[in-house]
């Protein structure tokens, strides 16, 4: 076995995360030729094929994915160790990666993300929006943001953002004057109804009301199902049918008049997000201080 440089090996594993050398040389500050010859120059120390390249893609061997299930997590714990030591926990460098889902993304972090860069501006942030459950350490990410039934058990998690929400139900006053107005869950079902489907999944969100021990669920189904907000709402401010969403995301067409409230009696309250994020010796800097901010905010 030849030398072996450890830079190489990170370079690797980025090159995989990636799924090639262009994108991975977007995320460091190498060459994709470079990224390349750093491959090679591994592939012969170690005198294994590591990667399978076409002029399209980049796939792991088995060797190669052997090899980057062993090092990246001793990578990351050398890279937090390093981190522990070379910086000031007043004075935080390195980048903070967080996958997080749609809406947070849009109606939660920013400003929570603001506060604390200007705070810390060693520090950068790089933010995944997905509504997946995923593991966010096998992704590359330092920590996610998830609602309290979607946790992994071994993860801790802490609140961040609002610590309750509603689900809130909408239409706009041309539809409510042509169709009327539901007055019990169970009339939604003869009501056009908007529909959300989760970023980077079939999964569709189902609306669930409860009174009384009695929980009435109801798809979403009619005219339109999408994943981005705003073409859900466009359609409920157009008339197209009845939108269900987080209370935050229909404030400003319910305070213009735009939308107009339906079933409100039956609106479902719900804790709010929680950062959540696995226990390690040496946390990296940046992610302990974007955890300590969230506590004392």
């Amino acid at each position: 076995m030849g030398q072996i440089d450890l830079n190489d090996v990170a370079r690797l594993v980025t090159v995989a995360e990636a799924g090639g050398f262009r994108a991975a040389a977007q995320r460091r500050t190498d060459s994709a030729s470079g990224l390349s010859e750093a491959v090679r120059r591994l592939e012969e120390a170690l005198g294994a094929r590591l990667l399978n390249r076409t002029t399209r893609s980049v796939a792991l061997t088995e060797a190669g994915a052997r090899l980057i299930d062993r090092a990246r997590p001793a990578l990351a714990e050398l890279a937090a160790a390093l981190d522990a030591v070379s910086s000031d926990s007043d004075r935080p460098t390195g980048t903070l990666r967080l996958n997080v889902p749609t809406f947070v993304a849009r109606h939660v972090l920013p400003p929570i993300a603001t506060a604390f860069l200007k705070r810390h501006p060693g520090v950068r942030m790089d933010v995944t929006a997905q509504d997946s459950f995923i593991d966010v350490l096998a992704e590359g990410c330092d920590a996610g943001i998830r609602y309290e039934e979607r946790l992994a058990l071994d993860m801790i998690a802490t609140p961040i953002g609002p610590r309750r929400q509603r689900f809130v139900l909408a239409a706009a006053p041309s539809y409510i004057a042509e169709r009327g107005a539901p007055a019990h869950p169970h009339d939604l079902l003869r009501h056009a109804r908007i529909g959300h489907r989760f970023l980077g999944s079939k999964a569709l969100a189902i609306w669930e009301f409860e009174r009384d021990g009695e929980i009435i669920r109801v798809p979403p189904e009619g005219p339109l199902t999408a994943s981005t907000f705003e073409m859900q709402i466009a359609a409920a401010v157009a008339g197209l049918g009845i939108i269900g969403h987080f209370g935050e995301a229909l404030a400003a067409d319910l305070a213009s008049g735009a939308l107009v409230p339906v079933l409100e009696d039956w609106w479902q309250e719900f804790s709010g997000p929680m950062l959540y994020y696995q226990s390690r010796r040496h946390m990296p800097a940046p992610l302990r201080a974007f955890v300590d901010f969230v506590k004392a905010s």
